[in-house]
């Protein structure tokens, strides 16, 4: 977990024992969602981002190629699948991902392309550093642990006074969309025995809360009006579990805006961020459990099946590679085996 607790005694309570069984048993039962009909897709879904990997490890991913999020991503795919460095059919389609993002390590630790156009390229940083977490202990290169010291300590020495992040690592400003992304990338690194300060959360924490409006989603940054958005409030309800926080009113708030705009079969065609919004809410509902989990993830994966691809792809107006690779792992919540994904 990310917050560890050391307990002095030997004993816990009936209620926390039932509480860890439940949740045990909850998530054993998960691979009842992934139907006959969704791993075909998720299948196909593979393939198509075996095919569009570069040799040099990359992604051919229109305008996005050479891309460090989208290497990133798709590398995270293809191990929520069970493949590992070197291991399973797409096992050299994950060493070549973590081989090319070895080579975009800076030596101040900055993950990054500069050949290669991005929105923002903290986004980059984040999603790298947590595919390097997500393969340590898996992969024998050496290089790994250090550039994820690297790239962690980078992103500790960069979050601002108010406690986030944005586009740079200057320290100058902050929304909440990047910061949920560098604070996953933290959470990552601590499971994998990386130091990070217990100020640095909190200081993130407090600036989520922060972030929470009155409905209970969440606003773009501090000082913007308070207006709320699906995909940057179902991030900012999963930071707070990645965070450690397990239950209490904000989740409450959060969760049940969320719930206001469920999966409905409509595919949203005219969202930009799709597929960033349904990455985070199905994170959240798996987090939250049960009833909130078994009504979401159904509709979601449904509504995915329909809109997959006849190569097998799922467009985005990202690139269909970003869509793609959050769809695969979307589909592969059930499968629980990437630790940035498990309770």
């Amino acid at each position: 977990m990310f917050l560890l607790i050391v307990c002095s005694h030997t004993s816990v309570t009936f209620a926390q024992s039932q509480k860890s069984q439940n949740a045990r048993s909850f998530e054993s039962r998960g691979g009842e969602f992934v139907t006959p009909e969704t791993q075909k897709a998720i299948d196909r879904g593979l393939l198509f981002l075996q095919r569009r990997q570069h040799e040099d490890g990359w992604y051919i991913a229109n305008h996005y190629k050479r891309n460090v999020a989208v290497t990133a991503l798709s590398g995270m795919a293809f191990l929520s699948s069970g493949n590992v460095p070197g291991r399973g059919p797409y096992g050299k389609n994950v060493d070549k991902s973590v081989d090319y993002i070895l080579t975009c390590v800076s030596p101040s630790g900055f993950i990054k392309r500069d050949d290669s156009p991005e929105h923002g390229p903290m986004y980059g940083h984040g999603f790298a550093t947590l595919f390097l977490a997500e393969v340590y202990g898996m992969s024998p290169k050496p290089q790994v642990r250090e550039a994820l010291k690297s790239a962690t300590q980078l992103i500790i020495n960069s979050q601002n006074k108010e406690g986030g992040w944005r586009y740079k690592p200057d320290g100058r400003d902050a929304d909440i969309s990047v910061t949920v992304c560098q604070m996953m990338a933290l959470r990552a690194a601590r499971n994998c025995g990386i130091a990070v300060p217990k100020t640095t959360v909190d200081n993130c924490v407090e600036y989520v809360r922060k972030c929470q409006n009155g409905d209970g989603g969440f606003r773009y940054r501090l000082g913007d009006r308070p207006l709320s958005d699906f995909p940057r409030s179902a991030a900012g309800v999963v930071v707070l579990y990645n965070a450690g926080v397990t239950d209490g009113r904000d989740l409450e708030r959060g969760l049940g805006f969320l719930q206001r705009t469920p999966p409905r079969g409509d595919l949203l065609p005219r969202d930009q961020h799709y597929f960033y919004g349904q990455y985070y809410a199905v994170q959240a509902m798996w987090h939250a459990g049960d009833d909130h989990w078994r009504q979401w993830y159904p509709a979601i994966r449904d509504e995915l099946l329909v809109r997959q691809s006849p190569d097998g792809g799922w467009n985005d107006s990202i690139n269909d590679v970003y869509g793609t690779a959050m769809a695969c792992l979307i589909l592969q919540m059930p499968n629980n085996l990437l630790p940035i994904f498990q309770r």
